[in-house]
């Protein structure tokens, strides 16, 4: 029986997991970790019957333990609820599911205490990934990827030598708003950027694909989870979504790895690997799809993915700049407070803004985060 923690079950990741649990029998969920969707994590730990669990704040806490008296659960709270999921004795993979900086701590914590991780959280490696990176290695911890492209990535990988890898060629679909220029997204509203045409996502990633923000923050995954500098990563436009991401070696030969938009595949292999196992679902039809597009992004008009090239080859605290300032620039849409195209140019203003710490601590990777975070508020 395989013992697993899921910090973020609750969201899109975290429920396709649960589907995978559930349609397997080999699988022990002990802990989970959610932010404010006590309704349906009750609903979870009923099906699931963790050992420990942990939302964010005490006010929420206080209401799951009223909603699971009758149940031998253990319910906690903030950063040191989270760390206490990711390190449970028993468990032998944390799937960090959490969306934002916040999933850093505990995935430091999981690495130390001997945890594989299972990482649908980019933001670890973004922002921390000249920490976590190291972290794993002397710890012998595997970072097993959940995201489409980079488990595409890892799984093209295995057919051949990484010292022949020549580049990562990282698809996109391009979002909602692909072909569109500039003066065409001027009066872009939250319900259009929702609209993906692919991939059933959560808010904040599916804003992030319809910017192109999202292939930009990849990017700069890649680079720490495959060990090449950003510019050997070069983004491929494929509207269909059927090729998730290739690998091209160095006597010209290229590895792909396709399939329908389906998260469960990726999530279900760094759950096993290295053993596949079958999935139900549909299948690829070569003669129902037709053909596969393929194009330039446009990083004129979708900028965010050029500033990403940027803080990719800078390093240090930028990458958190990038992150941190469309984490907030992408709440303040989703609230109306900000207009689309607003996104980028907050991303730009807090990057030029900056004074870039080379080798930064987690400390000041965090106090980056906050600087970023302060210095958006105080414009506003």
């Amino acid at each position: 029986m395989k013992k697993i923690a899921i910090l973020g079950s609750t969201g899109s990741i975290g429920t396709q997991t649960l589907e995978i649990v559930r349609e397997n029998k080999d699988i022990e969920v002990l802990g989970m970790a959610a932010g404010s969707n006590v309704q349906l994590l009750e609903k979870q730990i009923r099906e699931f019957s963790p050992k420990l669990v942990a939302v964010w704040t005490e006010e929420k806490a206080r209401e799951l333990k009223e909603r699971i008296r009758d149940l031998d659960v253990r319910v906690v709270c903030g950063m040191e609820g989270l760390i206490e999921v990711a390190v449970i004795p028993e468990i032998e993979i944390l799937v960090t599911a959490i969306v934002g900086m916040i999933g850093i701590r505990p995935t430091v914590e999981a690495i130390k205490a001997g945890k594989n991780i299972a990482l649908a959280n980019k933001e670890t490696l973004v922002t921390a990934g000249h920490i976590i990176m190291p972290l794993a290695k002397e710890r012998h911890v595997s970072i097993l990827p959940v995201d489409s492209e980079h488990s595409a990535i890892f799984q093209s990988l295995q057919g051949g030598q990484k010292k022949a890898v020549k580049k990562i060629l990282l698809t996109a679909s391009g979002g909602p708003f692909r072909g569109k220029k500039e003066e065409e997204l001027l009066n872009i509203c939250v319900e259009d950027a929702l609209k993906h045409p692919n991939w059933q996502m959560g808010k904040k990633i599916t804003i992030d694909s319809s910017t192109m923000v999202n292939k930009g923050l990849e990017v700069i995954e890649a680079k720490w989870l495959f060990g090449v500098s950003v510019d050997d990563v070069q983004v491929v436009v494929q509207p269909q979504s059927v090729i998730h991401s290739m690998v091209e070696y160095v006597d010209g030969a290229i590895i792909a790895e396709l399939g329908t938009p389906d998260m469960k595949l990726p999530i279900q292999y760094a759950l096993y690997y290295p053993e596949r196992r079958y999935l139900p679902g549909e299948r690829l039809d070569f003669w129902k799809l037709g053909k596969l597009e393929f194009e330039k992004p446009d990083m004129d008009t979708f900028y965010g993915l050029s500033l990403a090239y940027e803080a990719g080859r800078a390093g240090g605290t930028l990458p958190t700049v990038f992150n941190a300032a469309n984490e907030l620039a992408v709440s303040l849409f989703l609230k109306r407070q900000i207009k689309y195209l607003e996104i980028i140019e907050i991303i730009e203003d807090c990057m030029r803004a900056h004074r870039n710490i080379k080798e930064p601590t987690l400390e000041q990777v965090l106090d980056t985060e906050q600087e970023t975070y302060d210095r958006i508020n105080s414009r506003r």
